[in-house]
């Protein structure tokens, strides 16, 4: 029996995620895998974040049954391991048969054949009783440790968020965090509505805002819209971010790919010259794809030696951060990211803010945002910025999550919860998206 393409894949990107700081989401829509059958697609992306997800129980099943410590074995071995154990312990329809043989079948095909009595030994140990046994549920944990067992994440996390946010949201936001979080675009063309309907993708009106869609049945990125970039996924708390910076002549969206938040710039200030700019040149190229506003200029530069001189009236600066708002839809996160990477991050944060506030024109506001949940990447990274600079002010964000209200664009009734002091704060799991943070700040 051969292996099917799906498990293959899922080798094959766990592996990648694992030994080059991949990302899981951005490698399933790669071209490598394009031409999966939808099935196939699905039982990948299942196999992919399911072991990513779950990974430090996985782990502890392993090593239960393992005579060998997990560190002791080749990336290989170790993640056809986690496959086949996801399978027998989340997958009811997954037969027990399939996942063993298979498991053994990826190890031969990594050339790892002297691996397979073991790998062999280690899953048919795990058979028994493996169906149903995944662990306590989540909503049960009523400890930081117990938590962290249940919800497979990292000790240090845990503990970081329960002194933060208390144990009951931090156990909403862990819970969110192990379920499929929902696929949501920004839809403001009713005839793209229409058509992704006529290809088979159902949608359902956004929690958040009036011009949000999540789907709810169908293949989005199936339809030729996705492929040809006329739609794209974008969280509902990332499309917020972006209304936040409202209408300007002159816009600079700073570290911009993947571009969803440019685009929706772009869209809501036709008459504005927007400028994107990003470090990384590929990430540049994504971003002009899925951008070809003509209005929008991408710039391929460090934000903190932009080869443009004249000044902003609106500028967006969503730097890149730690991430651990979005765990849900990049679980990896989780097992790469360290306590001590938080400190680097915000000094690398403060850098790109003072760099994007000396191109706010007098009188222009910035927009601040992250997808953390973390202190240091927020909050701080503000107060740095007003205490060096005293022609900045902070602004209440909830005088524009009122006047969004008032125009009909959002469609949270609660908006009180979406705050914190003058902060946006949205929390996985106490609301229906990823964790994002903003601020705005205004030059007097």
């Amino acid at each position: 029996m051969s292996i099917s393409p799906a498990r293959v894949a899922a080798f094959d990107i766990l592996l990648r995620v694992d030994q080059h700081d991949a990302y899981a989401s951005e490698l399933l829509h790669a071209p490598d895998y394009a031409k999966l059958s939808s099935a196939d697609h699905g039982l990948a992306t299942e196999l992919v974040m399911g072991v990513l997800r779950w990974r430090s129980m996985l782990d502890q099943r392993l090593a239960d049954k393992s005579s060998l410590k997990l560190s002791r074995l080749d990336p290989e071995v170790l993640t056809s391991l986690r496959l086949a154990a996801y399978q027998l312990f989340y997958l009811d329809r997954v037969p027990e048969h399939a996942a063993v043989h298979e498991g053994v079948e990826l190890v031969k095909r990594a050339r790892k054949r002297s691996a397979v009595p073991f790998v062999n030994a280690v899953l048919r140990k795990l058979l028994s009783g493996s169906h149903g046994t995944a662990g306590a549920p989540i909503e049960q944990s009523a400890t930081v440790a117990g938590l962290v067992v249940s919800a497979a994440h990292p000790p240090w996390l845990v503990e970081r968020w329960a002194a933060a946010f208390g144990l009951p949201v931090t156990r909403q936001i862990c819970n969110y965090d192990q379920q499929i979080p929902p696929v949501c675009v920004a839809l403001r063309d009713p005839a793209i509505a229409e058509e992704l309907e006529s290809q088979g993708v159902r949608l359902a009106p956004g929690s958040l805002l009036t011009s949000a869609r999540c789907v709810i049945a169908g293949d989005l990125t199936g339809t030729q819209l996705f492929r040809d970039g006329k739609v794209a996924i974008q969280d509902e708390a990332s499309q917020l971010v972006a209304l936040l910076v409202g209408e300007g002549s002159r816009i600079l969206d700073c570290c911009a790919a993947p571009g969803g938040k440019t685009r929706l710039l772009a869209e809501r200030n036709p008459e504005a010259a927007v400028v994107a700019v990003e470090l990384h040149p590929h990430r540049a190229r994504l971003l002009r794809k899925l951008v070809p506003a003509r209005n929008v200029q991408v710039i391929t530069a460090d934000i903190r030696a932009l080869p443009v001189a004249e000044p902003f009236d609106r500028v967006l600066v969503d730097v890149p951060c730690s991430g651990t708002g979005t765990l849900a839809r990049n679980p990896e996160i989780k097992w790469r990211l360290r306590s001590e990477d938080i400190v680097d991050l915000k000094a690398r944060q403060e850098a790109i803010l003072q760099s994007a506030l000396q191109r706010l024109a007098p009188a222009g506001k910035l927009v601040y945002a992250t997808c953390s949940l973390e202190p240091e990447e927020n909050q701080s990274v503000v107060e740095s910025a007003l205490s060096a600079d005293s022609s900045l002010r902070l602004a209440d964000i909830r005088e524009q999550l009122r006047q969004l209200c008032s125009r009909g664009e959002l469609a949270w009734k609660e908006t009180d919860s979406l705050t914190s002091g003058r902060y946006l704060r949205t929390i996985p799991g106490v609301h229906p998206c990823d964790g994002f943070f903003a601020a705005i700040l205004q030059r007097i």
